[in-house]
């Protein structure tokens, strides 16, 4: 009887593990990298709710997909490659597929280097081409094919550091369907651009701190604020529509006050709650984690990458959990995250070949 009853008991432990196994929630995603040493494209992995990996697998073979984007409600998935090959680098799209990624068409994207995309629910496709200082304009039809080149909107000026010698168009994001807005490193700028029938034109600029380096942003769920990262002074600038128009309303370090090194931001996002900003700090290695207060930031604390470069990272998108990809220490790292504090707490980390962009499906 003692016996029977101790292995009732085992088997309840066995299926009490087997259903928690089973109620893990899984994040599929896709990882952009640079192909300049053992990586060879877009890999796709797994992360689970407990924060563990899966192996990461090769999806589609490609040259320096540095950044990518969904289309087409996530059936294509679009890629840079961060090239220049006489003077242009390209644009590539792939059906999302069970078993990988099948490439349906290749295009210019109308500048050297480019390094990042974005898509709006119209099939418009905008690329910022960081050394061609310029954003590239194409569609794409709903087989997810691209179109040609259909223009190219070039950006003018400097700014004030060595690295600042010409434009450096570094993200261009959609704001709505018709309305978008590029970073310029090069010239401490915002470049506001409407869709028109069409057409790409420029309809306003917002000039930031000199010296600041804008690189990326995020955009608050409202759409009232935005919050633009910037890598050579390594600050965060809020920005706010203010009487109808967008004004700088502040900016504030990610760093430390006691850091004395020397560190690049690259990467910003915004809890879908609207209430926490995650910034990544190269050098620092952190992830700088603020607070938004009103039209504000307030610094809560710093979290160790465990890594190093911390070049961009993604929120799953229920907010659950965060994951870092640092590029010269080859690894992916996971962070569960807590949602009314906002502070994370590290989980686990998963080898990968110089990691750049992570997109969860």
């Amino acid at each position: 009887m003692k016996r029977n009853l101790l292995f009732i008991a085992a088997m309840g432990l066995v299926l009490m593990a087997c259903t928690s196994k089973k109620e893990l929630k899984h994040y599929p995603f896709y990882l952009g990298t640079y192909t300049d040493g053992a990586s060879e494209g877009i890999y796709h992995g797994i992360l689970k709710s407990d924060g563990s990996f899966d192996t990461l697998k090769l999806a589609a073979k490609a040259e320096n997909p540095s950044f990518l984007c969904f289309a087409n409600k996530q059936k294509t998935l679009v890629a840079v490659n961060e090239l220049d090959v006489e003077g242009t680098g390209a644009v590539e799209s792939y059906a999302v597929r069970m078993d990988g990624l099948e490439k349906l068409s290749t295009s210019e994207s109308g500048g050297a280097h480019p390094c990042h995309v974005s898509g709006n629910d119209k099939g418009d496709i905008l690329v910022a081409n960081y050394s061609g200082g310029n954003i590239g304009y194409l569609t794409i039809e709903q087989s997810g094919k691209l179109s040609p080149l259909k223009a190219v909107a070039q950006h003018y000026g400097k700014g004030v550091t060595e690295r600042q010698a010409s434009p450096h168009a570094h993200s261009i994001w959609f704001i709505d369907n018709e309305h978008a807005v590029a970073v310029d490193l090069g010239i401490d700028q915002l470049i506001f651009y409407q869709l028109i029938q069409g057409e790409l034109l420029k309809s306003d600029s917002l000039k930031l701190d000199n010296g600041a380096g804008p690189r990326h942003l995020a955009i608050h769920p409202q759409k009232e604020q935005m919050y633009v990262i910037n890598e050579l002074n390594s600050t965060i600038t809020v920005v706010g529509k203010v009487s109808g128009s967008w004004q700088v309303l502040g900016s504030i370090s990610t760093l430390p006050t006691d850091f004395t090194g020397d560190s690049y931001c690259a990467d910003i996002h915004i809890s879908g709650d609207g209430r926490f900003i995650y910034a990544s700090n190269r050098g620092h290695n952190s992830l700088a984690i603020f607070k938004i207060v009103g039209q504000q930031l307030e610094l809560i604390g710093h979290e160790s990458v465990r890594g190093d470069w911390p070049r961009n990272f993604a929120l799953t998108p229920d907010g659950e959990l965060l994951v870092v990809a640092n590029q010269r220490s080859n690894n992916l790292v996971a962070f569960k995250r807590n949602r009314e504090t906002g502070l994370l707490s590290y989980v686990s980390e998963q080898k990968a070949e110089m990691p750049v962009c992570v997109l969860f499906e």
